[in-house]
């Protein structure tokens, strides 16, 4: 059997002999990034085996499941219980469109819990499916890297089995981080989050990320009591500023009391719950403590020092645009690489890893205008710069769109919140660079407004664009003057 393969990021077309290895391609880790990777490899011809934890909601180094983090435990179970707090608060405005609702609704978390965990079950079955139908060979069990050509699989039992590849793919993600503070035992992370057996009614959620904001709305909708500390100004570092204003603003709007520059010193078990203590000596009492504090990649089993691959300081896999790492027959994706910790980014690097190494197509994953979206309660939505990062990286005059209004539907339901529209626009070149949204629907909105950007949309394209009336989606079509132009050269001036 010979194979094109890519080396030093040129394609050989060097025949080689490779029957006495076992497999073309062994794949450690069953997420997103591994499932893609290993099927599009099997489509390409290549002989596929892939091994992966045990399954279970909870992951641990020696528990984890096909599907991944993604499926089991973050994105599809979180969506679930987005949708499920949502409907506290709709069910108070549906009073207001003539709809008689009771005054005492009932929640029952169990119910939903058990709808989440009967959900990822069936999309465990349909990965597992996925892969058999494309040929690859599942194994149960840890995957360690004994050589650049070698895995060794512990299986369920403790015996372990040895496998050649011509490559290997590291796709094993990453896992929350816990705060080194005394009590920290008694905090939970957004695993445990997820399948917790009573309501907590109580909560302090110390993060200002991601996670942090979205767990906060989850359990605020659903009428707990929420407390949320974070060691900046603003939630949700990285986003755009002005954004970052809007959601705190909702969040407060919506019940949750915000503790900005603030972090947790101690927990401590009490008859009453866990008492939680301050950096600035504030003392609450909680049914639950949530740390989304952030995550570090799953590499440090791997074995990955002993065969020469190389890691950061946090443990991420060192690879270059092609997602290969410093050994050439080892490679990695998704977010053990800790590049763009997105799971639609995960599954791009795993296709194109498939694509590069056996579709005889060399190709770089392309981050450039990648949309994303914090489902807090109403989400926010970007794609492209911010405008602080269009400013850092401006040759030119900058100029800013917004705008803010109540959506129609909370003009007849009375809620005070408005959606924020924002788009960043290069004045050279009048191309759109930069779109963010929060309020209802900003999600299904911005995957649209991510296309027009990644195909280099100008501001007068979307001029000329007919909106979808009545709609909040027609505002990007719709702002004609400008909300400030920032001059190449000058500081950026934000209204928070």
């Amino acid at each position: 059997m010979s194979r094109k393969m890519l080396i030093g990021g040129e394609l050989s077309h060097q025949a080689e002999a490779e029957e006495h290895y076992d497999f073309d391609l062994f794949v450690i880790g069953a997420g997103s990034g591994g499932v893609r990777a290993s099927r599009f490899s099997a489509s390409h011809g290549a002989k596929v085996g892939i091994c992966e934890l045990p399954f279970d909601p909870i992951s641990s180094e020696v528990i984890g499941g096909i599907g991944g983090t993604c499926v089991i435990r973050g994105c599809v179970p979180k969506k679930i219980l987005v949708y499920g707090a949502t409907f506290g608060p709709e069910l108070q405005d549906a009073r207001s469109f003539g709809w008689d609702v009771n005054e005492k609704v009932d929640f029952d978390w169990k119910k939903l819990l058990q709808k989440k965990t009967d959900e990822i079950v069936r999309l465990n079955g349909i990965y597992k499916r996925l892969l058999t139908n494309s040929g690859v060979k599942m194994y149960e069990g840890e995957g360690k890297i004994v050589g650049p050509h070698e895995v060794e699989v512990t299986q369920l039992d403790g015996t372990k089995i040895c496998y050649s590849a011509k490559h290997i793919l590291i796709a094993t993600g990453s896992r929350a981080v816990i705060p080194d503070i005394p009590g920290k035992e008694l905090g939970i992370t957004s695993d445990e989050a997820l399948s917790l057996e009573e309501f907590p009614k109580r909560v302090v959620v110390l993060g200002g990320g991601y996670i942090a904001v979205e767990f906060a709305s989850i359990w605020n909708g659903m009428g707990a009591k929420v407390d949320l500390c974070f060691r900046r100004e603003l939630p949700l570092r990285g986003f755009d500023d002005e954004m970052r204003s809007v959601v705190a603003r909702n969040l407060e709007g919506r019940g949750i009391t915000l503790h900005p520059t603030t972090n947790l010193t101690e927990l401590i078990k009490t008859d009453n719950g866990i008492k939680v203590i301050t950096d600035h000596g504030e003392e609450f009492l909680a049914d639950a403590v949530l740390f989304a504090t952030g995550r570090a990649p799953n590499s440090k089993r791997l074995n990955l020092k002993a065969v020469g691959v190389e890691v950061d300081k946090h443990g991420a896999v060192k690879v270059d645009d092609y997602s290969r790492t410093t050994v050439p027959s080892i490679w990695a994706v998704g977010d053990v690489t800790n590049r763009m910790n997105l799971t639609p980014v995960a599954l791009m690097e795993g296709s194109y890893f498939a694509n590069t190494v056996f579709g005889g197509e060399p190709t770089k994953p392309d981050y450039n205008y990648v949309p994303y979206a914090v489902f807090c309660i109403p989400p926010l939505s970007v794609v492209g710069l911010s405008e602080e990062e269009a400013v850092e990286k401006a040759k030119g005059d900058i100029l800013v769109y917004t705008s803010s209004f109540n959506p129609m539907k909370n003009t007849i339901s009375g809620r005070q919140e408005k959606t924020v529209m924002k788009l960043v626009v290069d004045g050279n070149t009048q191309k759109v660079i930069g779109a963010s949204m929060c309020g209802p629907d900003a999600p299904e909105i911005m995957q649209g407004i991510a296309v027009a950007l990644k195909c280099g949309a100008t501001k007068q394209q979307f001029d000329s664009t007919v909106g979808i009336h009545p709609s909040a989606a027609e505002e990007f079509v719709t702002m004609r003057t400008i909300s400030r132009k920032i001059e190449v050269g000058s500081k950026l001036k934000t209204n928070l």
